[in-house]
């Protein structure tokens, strides 16, 4: 079996995409001095040098990637190795012009940018077995390889095509998946609009129609494209495994919901060795720490809890948003070290030096285009050394307070057209209660709507439009058992195949939730709806109603106006031995926090409102000892209360009672045994 943690690497992983090929040899003899100097202990190579490996076709240059090996290896660096199949050389695509991927209407995109592939091309497919087959039998036994490195940030930018070697694809898709026409008929309700199909070979990818298509199509072809990616992973894996066996291979996710939304990483994950995952803060105004935290506890959820490695993020601005702000002084540590604090081995960028050409130009990098005499540098070289003194938490794991449920087969049929109200967005719905769980302090795993539940006191439901009958049965269940379960609107309203559960809204949860739904009632723009509560307190709603009528359940908070006057608008069943609140309006933060306290009561959970907002506090625990992260994002000193006393890792000072941690800084205290 292959490892699970990178080969010979003792200490966390730091360190960044290193691309020695664009730069001369001269260069090479620093970037490794300054490597030693910063603390490096791992680089990404390889990912983007196909058409230098390959300069013709089978025609093979080896000789600079040996050097370069050898000369990490000669400086305690270990390499990811990337097969670099996310971009084929120029000649390739000028004999395979067919492998470029094919829009839904019917534009067949450029060679010249990174990722554009049609993943069901068999040109492509045995041009990236033959190359990935001549690296692992050059490089299986290298002294300085870690861990394979398969393709990048599968589903970035493109995931999906439409041309006919995806559809004979798909249609061997079809079959596989339902068994023949009939199957495919009966899933996507083609009796309606008179789309029914006599023959597989009569079904063609969604492409660009006179109005909306059939909406089953267009969820199982993003089922197809994801599947086809994952395997052209899975085959490059399986050659790697083979001839490079005890050497774990990966690809970088990107699970963040602001950067990828084309791939389902619950089954991702499944496959790779170990978990690695990109991320980069999104620019739009909010509390980007609050974003990096979620995706890291994402990541940490699709590894199944255990370690996972950030293989990039940025020392300071990126270049690909409207706008690139440099990163405050001390926030590359306190973002590095909260992904450390969610479960990940290391921290590591892209790139290790600054491009003087192409597209990512003005992305930093870990040396900047100013050199060492840069605040950036002076930076990178202090966290490896924190990094460094991190070591012995290798191996431990986050411990969770809570799970929050989601599914990305569900976000993507939500997002198909002719719903509702376009208002609505499962995203934010995840990203607003994930926020409010955040601003009370408790930490997050994420869950697959069918997986086992029962170690939570809490569960929460943001936004599954999709849910299965074995999930609703999961949910029911583990309410019945004593679980405390909070959902949001428009859940459990069609099964796996976008189509209504039978009976009345929501199908999936009626029971659970001791109500039915007679029917939606989308709010305008700008509209809003008071709700009050039976203490005469009242809260807002937007974006949605509903009228809600009880079948069990209680009614906490009442629509006071709008269309659904007079009906619940926030509800409360016990069920068995456990608790389901619903909520069918779309509350604001306070409303959320108001409505997460109730559920934290029932479920038990300790209050945490003595820790200051805005300032993290994250548990891992393990063989080596139980560490406490506290990750200070204010512009003030906060203290914060330890169970136990302890030795702060990155001073060295012994820790007891209140933890004073300065402004913008991080403490990580081992606490005594």
């Amino acid at each position: 079996m292959p490892e699970t943690t990178p080969r010979g690497l003792t200490r966390l992983a730091f360190g960044g995409d290193y691309n020695p090929e664009q730069w001369p040899e001269s260069v090479w003899d620093e970037d490794v001095r300054l490597m030693r100097e910063a603390g490096v202990t791992m680089v990404s190579v390889g990912i983007f040098s196909w058409a230098l490996l390959e300069p013709e076709p089978s025609v093979y240059d080896f000789g600079w990637l040996d050097r370069i090996l050898g000369l990490l290896h000669e400086n305690g660096v270990r390499v990811d190795l990337g097969t670099p199949t996310v971009v084929p050389p120029a000649w390739f695509y000028r004999a395979h012009p067919d492998a470029l991927p094919l829009t839904a209407d019917g534009t067949r995109l450029a060679f010249g940018s990174r990722g554009a592939i049609c993943h069901s091309n068999s040109a492509y497919r045995a041009a990236a077995a033959d190359i990935t087959t001549r690296l692992a039998e050059r490089y299986a036994d290298h002294p300085a390889l870690a861990m394979w490195h398969v393709h990048n940030e599968y589903g970035v930018p493109v995931s999906a095509c439409y041309c006919d070697s995806c559809a004979a694809h798909f249609r061997r898709w079809l079959e596989a998946t339902y068994g023949g026409v009939d199957g495919v008929n009966e899933a996507w309700g083609t009796a309606f609009w008179g789309q029914h199909y006599t023959t597989v070979e009569q079904i063609d990818p969604p492409r660009t129609a006179a109005t909306v298509g059939n909406p089953g199509q267009a969820l199982d072809y993003k089922r197809f494209a994801d599947a086809t990616m994952r395997e052209n992973f899975v085959a490059e894996r399986d050659i790697l495994h083979r001839l490079s066996p005890n050497v774990p291979v990966t690809t970088n996710f990107m699970t963040a919901l602001s950067q990828c939304d084309s791939v389902d990483y619950w089954a991702w994950g499944r496959e790779v060795d170990i978990v690695t995952n990109d991320h980069y803060l999104i620019t739009d105004g909010r509390r980007t720490h609050v974003n990096l935290a979620m995706a890291a506890d994402l990541t940490r959820s699709v590894a199944g809890g255990a370690p996972w490695i950030l293989l990039e993020h940025s020392t300071s601005g990126v270049n690909w948003q409207a706008r690139n702000p440099a990163k405050a002084p001390g926030q590359m540590a306190r973002n590095s070290l909260g992904h450390v604090a969610r479960g990940s081995e290391g921290a590591m960028f892209f790139q290790w030096r600054q491009s003087r050409r192409g597209a990512e130009k003005f992305h930093s990098a870990m040396v900047p285009h100013g050199g060492t005499d840069t605040r950036v540098w002076r930076e990178v070289v202090e966290l490896g050394a924190s990094l460094d003194s991190l070591s012995t938490i290798r191996g431990t794991r986050t411990q969770a307070d809570v799970a929050v449920l989601w599914d990305w087969h569900s976000w993507w049929a939500q997002n198909l057209d002719w719903r509702p109200s376009e208002d609505h967005d499962a995203r934010e719905r995840a990203d607003a209660f994930y926020e409010a769980l955040y601003d009370r302090h408790l930490t997050v795993d994420f869950a697959h709507p069918e997986a086992d539940l029962s170690a939570y006191p809490l569960v929460v439901v943001p936004a599954l439009y999709l849910m299965t009958e074995a999930a609703g049965n999961n949910l029911k269940a583990y309410v019945e058992n004593g679980g405390t379960l909070v959902v949001s609107y428009f859940s459990g309203i069609v099964d796996e195949h976008d189509a209504v559960h039978e009976g009345a809204h929501p199908g999936a949860l009626r029971d659970v939730l001791g109500l039915t739904v007679e029917e939606f009632s989308p709010l305008l723009p700008d509209q809003l709806v008071r709700i009050t509560g039976p203490d005469g307190s009242e809260l807002t709603g937007d974006v949605w109603t509903e009228f809600v009528v009880p079948r069990g359940a209680e009614t906490v908070w009442t629509y006071a106006d709008g269309l659904a006057a007079g009906h619940p608008a926030v509800t409360r069943h016990r069920h068995g031995e456990g608790t389901a609140w619903y909520v069918s309006t779309r509350l604001a933060a306070q409303g959320l926090d108001v409505l997460l306290g109730w559920a934290a009561e029932d479920a038990q959970l300790p209050s945490r409102a003595d820790l200051p907002h805005d300032v993290e506090v994250v548990r891992r625990n393990g063989e080596t000892g139980s560490y406490v992260f506290v990750i200070n994002h204010t512009t003030s000193e906060a203290k914060v209360p330890l169970d136990a006393a302890g030795t702060e890792l990155l001073t060295g000072e012994r820790a007891a009672g209140r933890l004073a941690v300065p402004a913008g800084a991080v403490r990580v205290v081992r606490l005594d045994a």
